[in-house]
């Protein structure tokens, strides 16, 4: 069967790339972007793009009965920075774009939904090393309390209405593509950029904050696998622990240094310390790799090289055009 998928939150950090692949896989035009404002660079050549609010489940449902979707990926959200300054807005966006897509499945107008967790959902108590996938959860922050009960939401709906949901605890997100969108990982992306700029990044993490991270490349891989899996192999309704790498700013600072051997950093921590040290630094995704055979392809050395070899070459093409 033929399918048709609308990603709402196209324009972020994930979606962006994530809709890239979708169309290499299903075609262009059965994969149709959104977001809240228009996207150029997701709606060039004439490839299909709607403005949906997600918080309004009319203008979702418009758009998947006038392209007939079958398949919703769901990523609108507020990160936890940003979360932290605005947490009733947070709150807001987070649980009701979550709650439209997941009442209009329910109605059988969507087939499959993806929604995104994240390593926020763990907190202070939580196994620091290894988090296992079922354990103890306290979230500190708006965010991982919004996706903490997202996942429970979405196995309600799954174990009620036989709602097929699915559901990954990204790390950290590292990408060349997209710059940094509020998240407490982002260190991780933006000291790349600051590298190549500036040979300087003023890092708001201590240097020994170990934390779980993973290159976009694989995080879009392991979206797709987790939703083109047989349902039948889906044991989790939750959310899947999800794992790649683990650095600290320092192990970090020390690769990029061998291409970039001027690069300096100096450590000046802020709020987004405290929310760093409740999170995990290592995590057990052995369920996802016996479930439905999920493996990692970018290890540190071999995303750093990646990360700085695209934002050279990106560089240089901006500087060619002026």
């Amino acid at each position: 069967m033929s399918e048709t998928i609308l990603v709402l939150g196209a324009s972020g950090q994930i979606g962006s790339e994530l809709v890239i692949k979708l169309r290499s896989i299903y075609g262009v035009n059965n994969v149709i972007a959104s977001d809240i404002r228009f996207s150029e660079e997701l709606a060039k050549d004439e490839a299909p793009f709607e403005i949906i609010d997600a918080t309004n489940k009319n203008d979702i449902k418009n758009v998947v009965l006038k392209y007939g979707v079958t398949q919703v990926y769901q990523l609108v959200a507020m990160l936890s920075a940003n979360g932290e300054k605005y947490p009733e807005k947070a709150w807001e966006l987070n649980m009701t774009s979550l709650f439209n897509v997941l009442e209009l499945a329910k109605e059988k107008l969507i087939n499959r939904v993806f929604w995104p967790s994240s390593i926020a959902v763990f907190g202070p108590s939580t196994p620091k090393v290894q988090t296992p996938q079922e354990t103890l959860m306290n979230p500190t922050t708006v965010y991982g309390i919004s996706k903490l009960s997202g996942e429970f939401w979405c196995n309600y709906y799954f174990e009620k209405y036989g709602v097929d949901v699915r559901s990954l605890r990204y790390p950290g997100i590292i990408s060349w593509k997209t710059k940094p969108g509020g998240g407490t990982t982002d260190y991780a992306v933006d000291i790349f950029f600051k590298a190549i700029e500036e040979e300087h990044y003023n890092c708001f993490l201590s240097e020994n904050t170990r934390l779980p991270m993973m290159y976009m490349d694989d995080a879009v891989q392991a979206t797709i696998d987790l939703m083109q899996a047989d349902a039948s192999n889906i044991t989790i309704r939750t959310s899947y622990n999800l794992s790649a790498i683990d650095f600290t700013p320092e192990e970090l600072t020390l690769e990029i240094k061998k291409i970039i051997p001027d690069f300096t950093i100096e450590y000046n921590p802020d709020f987004r310390q405290e929310i760093a040290n409740s999170w995990p630094q290592t995590i057990d995704d052995s369920k996802a790799r016996e479930d439905w055979n999920w493996s990692y392809q970018f290890d540190l050395e071999l995303m750093v090289k990646d990360m700085i070899n695209n934002l050279q070459s990106s560089k240089k093409a901006e500087s060619s055009k002026l």
